[in-house]
This record gives C-alpha cells, structure tokens and sequence, in this order.
C-alpha cells in the first residue's frame, strides 16, 4: 500500500511511547556527560503519561500527536517539552483533515513540526541540537516524494538520514542549551536531543511501515 489510514494510527503513538520507555537510562546517561541529565526522566515522564491517557481509547494518529504536544507542552520540566510539542503540534495541523497518509502528506507534515521548531529555535544543521536529526530526515523525505519513491523506501532512507544526522553530533561543538557552555569540551558526545529524536522517528517509521 501508498498510504495508511490515520484512523489506524494508535499503534504507531504506542510504539513512540515503548520507545522512549524503553531508552530512559540510555537518554539520561547521554545527557549526563554534557547536559543535566534529565532528559531520559523527561521524556519518559512525558511519554508515559500519554501512553496512559490514549490505552484505552480510539484516537487517530494526528489526534495523538496533537495530545502528545499538549503533554509534553504542559507537563514535563526541562526545554525539551516545548521543542518537541512544537514539532508534533506543527504535524497534527499539517495532517488533521486526513484520511489517509501518503508519503507526500507524511514528508509535509515532519517539514511543518521542523519549520514550527524554526521558529522558537535558531538552531541550524550543524549547531549539535535535535536539528542536525530532524533536518536531513526531513530534506530525505523530500527527496524520496521529489524522485517518486515508495513509501516504505522513503522510510528506511529517512531513517538512515536522521541515524546519520544523529551520529554527526559527536563531532560538532554545542551552540544551544545547557552544553553550549562547555565550548570544545562538548565535542565527542552525542546530543541527546539528537538521540531521541532519532528513537522518535525510528519508531515512527516502524509503526508506519507496518500498517503499509
């Protein structure tokens, strides 16, 4: 199949929240060596929270992300709740009067939670922040619709996209945030952001891919 029913998507906002259940030590031990470390705790709280609003309930995959934003907007500490609630409020507007989900659609709804990320952050490509994951998985998608690929092609490039955006960040040296402060001494870590940015997407690919 080219598309999947949003009506259908729980199952993806569940695979989301395993994931990040599932690499809460791993998140929290990255943002430790540069960070504060509470990003794994964060997120978790987050994400779970959610996990247990939707468990019992028919909510479509648009209709949770936009829940998922309010969430992390609302209830969880540290900077990242607005940063990704910003990102998944800007594709539920993008997708909500959907049916189905193309490729096309999908690729313009992550390209709007980047371009609503753009405008609270300045942070470009380059500057060790989740941008350096959600940009290139972006410009991927764009590609694949640009070329005519199959969705679930699409998919496994954007992931590859973002795992490599993501593993770039070891390199750079932080220009935003908590890390920033640290210059040169930031260099050889991973961002954490970047990291769960890259779990976030994965599984979203993944529970994508299984309804195609």
């Amino acid at each position: 199949m080219s598309t999947f029913q949003n009506a259908e998507g729980k199952s993806i906002l569940l695979g989301m929240v395993k994931a990040i259940q599932e690499n809460k030590k791993y998140l929290g031990d990255i943002d430790g060596l540069i960070g504060d470390g509470d990003h794994g705790m964060n997120m978790n709280k987050g994400f779970t929270l959610f996990g247990e609003r939707i468990a019992d309930r028919d909510i479509s995959f648009t209709e949770g992300l936009d829940e998922l934003s309010t969430v992390l907007m609302t209830e969880i500490g540290g900077s990242m709740g607005p940063i990704y609630g910003t990102i998944f409020a800007g594709m539920a507007e993008k997708g909500r009067d959907l049916t189905e989900i193309s490729l096309r659609d999908f690729s313009g709804m992550v390209e709007e939670g980047l371009s609503g990320l753009r405008e609270i952050v300045q942070a470009q490509v380059g500057d060790k922040t989740l941008v350096d994951t959600l940009g290139p998985a972006s410009g991927s998608l764009k590609k694949s619709v640009q070329e005519g690929g199959e969705f679930q092609a699409a998919l496994e490039k954007m992931k590859a996209a973002a795992e490599d955006g993501m593993n770039s960040t070891k390199n750079l040296v932080a220009r935003f945030g908590r890390s920033s402060r640290l210059g040169e001494r930031s260099r050889g870590v991973l961002d954490a952001g970047s990291v769960s940015c890259f779990i976030l997407l994965k599984a979203m690919a993944d529970g994508i891919e299984a309804l195609l």
